[in-house]
């Protein structure tokens, strides 16, 4: 590796994992190369959210250390994301007035503009964490999607903001901190994913990209090239595995092990029985059984889904349809699920394509992790995270920017 090119690092802080992915932009290249990678089992949250901030700074430090022996690298800051029920997304419209002699609109103009829409009634416990200008009104005329070098006397703009706990921040800065890694921004997984998966045609066009981990569902609607809907479902892997343990009274242990080796979704009537091993012991179930709790789940997965898509009036009408990310993506049947349950087409999404050594990442497990390495290397945070500290709406703007202006023009 050219050790003087610039690295870029996405740091997936998942409920059940942590993985890392350090990546490069070589010479006259447009899109990064996959240098190192890492993970590590997080035993640390619940529910996407902090519970032991130790066996999350365990977990960290090990994904990370595992990545830089293959890159050859030393990890000091990454772009990392933020999950759980607490992540909320708002819409907001920003008005200013235009007071220069000539009303040309400027690029402050415009972040004047922007920073005056985040201007919204929280609770105290919560910050804006990202924030994302969906379109621009100058004078009446709308639909504008960048208003600089454009004449006008009244500029507005509509944004959907994304909130998050301040106690969760907060814990998630200690834990980062005491991995002595700097992240001068969060965002969440469904973001990552899209700038990993989805092609510029998807993002104009409308598409949502549902990523389904172990404790929770991220999900974001993108039309137009912009983010239009940003919500977390309290719902993931670790509920599809208490459900079977559940339902076919069994261990924890050995419900994991029947979802990962027998679990399917394709609707069948068999009374055919398996079997998991388990400590030395068989243990045999009925596969419709299986079948039939894990589509409960799932059942209720998408009523969720289709519940947020109801609130922006896209409910069965996103020509892109669903795009499904995450760990459980892979469950064999999930997508034809999707499809009947949203009326929407429905597909498992790949990686983008990118170099270096990204063929040995495997399945959909660091799909977030080479979205948030996308995003490190967007937004630039190689080169002010040295002077940029705080996780608040002024040191996230640059970033909020660069972020914003790369969905759709990659």
């Amino acid at each position: 590796m050219n050790s003087s090119l610039p690295y870029f690092v996405g740091l997936d802080i998942g409920t059940s994992a942590v993985r890392c992915v350090i990546g490069v932009l070589p010479d006259g290249e447009s899109v990064p190369s996959v240098i190192g990678f890492g993970s590590a089992v997080n035993r640390g949250m619940r529910k996407s959210t902090i519970s032991h901030i130790d066996d999350v700074v365990e977990a960290i430090s090990q994904a990370i250390g595992e990545a830089e022996k293959i890159a050859g690298v030393t990890v000091d800051r990454a772009t990392a994301n933020l999950g759980g029920a607490h992540i909320e997304g708002v819409n907001s419209r920003g008005v200013i007035a235009i007071s220069t002699s000539s009303h040309e609109i400027t690029i402050e103009d415009r972040e004047r503009v922007e920073s005056a829409a985040t201007i919204i009634q929280m609770p105290p416990n919560r910050d804006i964490i990202q924030v994302f200008a969906k379109s621009y009104r100058l004078d009446g005329q709308e639909s504008i999607k960048d208003p600089v070098g454009m004449h006008g006397v009244r500029l507005e703009v509509d944004t959907h903001i994304v909130t998050a706990s301040t106690p969760a921040i907060r814990s998630m800065d200690s834990a980062l901190e005491r991995a002595r890694v700097l992240s001068p921004s969060y965002t969440t997984s469904g973001l990552a994913d899209a700038e990993a998966v989805l092609t510029r045609s998807q993002k104009e066009s409308g598409t949502a990209i549902i990523d389904i981990g172990a404790g929770s569902t991220s999900m974001v609607v993108m039309e137009d090239g912009e983010v239009q809907h940003v919500a977390v479902i309290p719902i993931g892997g670790i509920n599809m595995t208490n459900d079977l343990a559940i339902g076919l009274r069994t261990d924890l242990e050995i419900a994991e092990a029947v979802k990962v080796q027998f679990g399917d979704l394709k609707t069948t009537k068999s009374k055919k029985m398996i079997k998991v091993r388990h400590d030395g012991r068989d243990h045999e179930f009925e596969l419709s059984d299986v079948q039939m709790i894990l589509s409960a789940r799932a059942e209720e997965l998408f009523e969720f889904v289709d519940k947020e898509l109801k609130k922006i009036n896209k409910s069965k009408k996103l020509p892109g349809g669903v795009v499904l990310t995450g760990g459980v993506a892979s469950l064999p049947g999930l997508s034809e699920f999707a499809k009947e349950e949203l009326e929407l087409p429905s597909r498992v999404g790949k990686l983008l394509e990118i170099g270096g050594i990204a063929d040995k990442l495997g399945d959909q497990h660091y799909t977030t992790a080479v979205g948030l390495m996308w995003l490190d290397m967007l937004i630039g945070q190689h080169n002010d995270s040295a002077n940029t500290g705080a996780k608040g709406i002024g040191s996230m703007w640059s970033a909020v920017r660069g972020s914003f202006g790369s969905f759709g023009k990659k």
